[in-house]
């Protein structure tokens, strides 16, 4: 099972502050997880912006990350300041 949260404008824009999914092989790396996402269509395209910051198990990290069962995951805009 992945836990996926979604952070500020991610969460408010797809309704939803967390989900869980279960594990499926073709989840190896939080890419492929965020393809995987994207599909489901409207704002979920969102996940497909090049800025996207992820982490897994609460530590940065690339999209690129491979992903194991038990995973949590989150995705989040950048953070600006001011």
């Amino acid at each position: 099972m992945l836990r996926i949260s979604y952070f500020a404008r991610y969460r408010e824009l797809l309704g939803c502050e967390f989900e869980r999914l279960p594990w499926r092989p073709e989840f190896a790396t939080i890419d492929d997880l965020r393809r995987y996402l994207q599909r489901r269509g409207h704002a979920w395209a969102l996940l497909a912006e090049r800025n996207l910051l992820c982490a897994r198990n609460q530590a940065l990290c690339s999209s690129a990350e491979t992903l194991h069962d038990g995973d949590e995951i989150a995705f989040f805009p950048p953070v600006t300041g001011g």
